[in-house]
């Protein structure tokens, strides 16, 4: 089992690489997004990357509008995942997360689900070229519940299951009743701690995740890919010290249960 963080977005990436891998960490979960961690130089991103023996998973900016019902747009949102993916390709990541779309027109709400079908189907094939797998990450309605996530793996083979905790937390069905119904579609995972009432990303042990039950959901199904800390902190100072703390309890916690 391999611990990751995510880089800070706010902070130039190539100081967040040299932060978590001074802390020791296994990989950085590499999102590509505003304001200072949209664009990088792949050549010194990659070499930094090697000193600090860190791999690297493909994370994408959650709110781009890739599934929204006019064909300019649907382009322009491809032709962004199409540059992540190449970047990420180039740093030998093997998996690529993408966000549902909750961007639409009022009077297409009920058809949300078969939109983000629709717009993923071109995205699959765009980022399975890279040689890369691409991995849908549950979240709030109507993403949260393992009838939306069968719809969309019948309909779009080779997709796979981004499994984020928290998430999980505040939707329809969490991240143990994922485990059981896609033992094998799950390429990667998040951990964060929340009160079940928003995504909060605190330290894991503050919130009101049963993390003995989600260790113990993710080992039933003999899962031994990365996790993601997803913590994040107001004050710099201490964000690593809320990291070193969730580390911890996940080591421990994979050992006890």
């Amino acid at each position: 089992m391999k611990i990751g963080v995510m880089n800070n977005p706010r902070i130039p990436i190539i100081d967040e690489i040299k932060a978590i891998g001074e802390a020791g960490y296994d990989f950085i979960d590499l999102t590509i997004e505003a304001p200072h961690a949209q664009h990088l130089e792949v050549a010194a991103t990659k070499k930094l990357l090697k000193d600090y023996d860190l791999s690297v998973v493909g994370h994408t900016d959650p709110i781009i509008p890739y599934a929204y019902p006019i064909k300019s747009i649907r382009e322009a949102c491809l032709g962004e995942f199409k540059r992540c993916a190449e970047i990420f390709a180039r740093l030998d990541a093997k998996i690529m997360n993408i966000h549902p779309c909750y961007s639409c027109p009022i009077t297409m709400k009920k058809s949300l689900v078969d939109l983000n079908i629709e717009a993923l189907s071109p995205i699959l094939d765009t980022v399975q070229s890279f040689g890369l797998t691409l991995m849908v990450e549950n979240f709030i309605a109507p993403f949260d519940s393992v009838v939306t996530f069968r719809r969309i793996l019948r309909k779009l083979p080779g997709l796979k299951v981004h499994l984020d905790f928290g998430h999980g937390n505040i939707g329809e069905e969490n991240g143990m009743i994922f485990c059981r119904e896609f033992p094998k579609e799950i390429a990667h995972v998040h951990f964060s701690d929340n009160r079940g009432s928003d995504d909060h990303h605190m330290p894991l042990g503050v919130g009101s995740i049963d993390w003995k039950g989600a260790i113990k959901a993710l080992k039933s199904i003999e899962y031994e890919e990365g996790i993601t800390l997803e913590v994040f902190s107001h004050d710099p100072s201490v964000r690593f010290k809320y990291l070193e703390i969730s580390r911890n309890l996940l080591k421990s916690l994979w050992v006890a249960v």
